[in-house]
């Protein structure tokens, strides 16, 4: 029997085993084709929240550092743990293995299902994360509105304990986007908002993405296909810096 597959996943935010472990829980191991093998890594420093320019800044910078070595660690693919896609171009240029973001994956995911997407997200500090990868990739037409249920996110214990209150908020939210904004496709803008993507899925008339889970899926399936990014598209710098790169933290 050949080994797995293994994905690297990078998780922008620096925590403890205990908060690692519930941003896996959204790949359970029934969800895990046979055959590959997700192992989850917080960055060793950096950002805080993701809720400001400032933490946008680290958050690029630190996961380019977590993901920079994964190739030479044996990893089939990185999987960037965040809808900002933190670092996700910078790694598509120093890897020849695949690199996928939730974000870019599950918008692309949304414009196949519908005509106009919607992201809802906990607060509206997470705006410009958005807004940064919409106005990149050109997708700005397709997107219907950006909404939020004004909560303050806890990117390490998520939503539990706070169902009650987060999901009825979400719901209303996701009917406004619906009714008001002509959303056909709602995508979550956060992985960390995984919790709350089946009872979403069972409230709502319209489809709704829980962007973790589709970048995993289309990782897998760009490594059981044997493709990766263009390197047109992102061509390798004629001459890197690893040195520098993994100074600090990662030295």
């Amino acid at each position: 029997m050949s080994d797995p597959a293994r994905i690297k996943v990078i998780v922008p935010i620096p925590m403890d085993e205990a908060g690692v472990a519930n941003r896996a829980e959204q790949l359970p191991d029934e969800f895990v084709r046979p055959g590959f093998k997700p192992e989850f890594e917080a960055v060793k420093w950096g950002a805080a929240l993701g809720d400001s320019y400032h933490d946008t800044l680290l958050m690029d910078w630190t996961v380019f550092q977590a993901g920079i070595t994964a190739e030479q660690e044996g990893y089939a693919g990185v999987l960037i743990d965040t809808v900002s896609d933190s670092g996700m171009r910078p790694l598509r240029s120093a890897l020849s293995i695949p690199v996928v973001g939730p974000g870019e994956a599950a918008f692309a995911m949304a414009m196949m299902l519908g005509k106009k997407f919607t992201v809802l997200t906990m607060w509206p500090e997470w705006f410009p994360l958005y807004e940064k990868t919409l106005t990149e990739y050109g997708w700005w037409k397709r997107c219907a509105s950006l909404r939020s249920i004004n909560t303050r996110p806890d990117v390490t214990e998520l939503l539990e304990g706070k169902e009650e209150v987060v999901f009825g908020k979400l719901k209303a939210e996701a009917t406004k986007a619906m009714e008001e904004d002509g959303a056909d496709v709602i995508v979550l803008g956060s992985t960390t908002m995984h919790q709350s993507a089946a009872y979403l899925d069972s409230e709502l008339p319209i489809p709704v993405l829980n962007p973790g889970q589709v970048a995993y899926k289309m990782l897998e399936t760009q490594i059981e296909l044997g493709i990766t990014h263009s390197k047109k598209a992102f061509p390798a710098p004629e001459v890197p810096n690893p040195q520098g790169i993994l100074k600090g933290w990662y030295s």
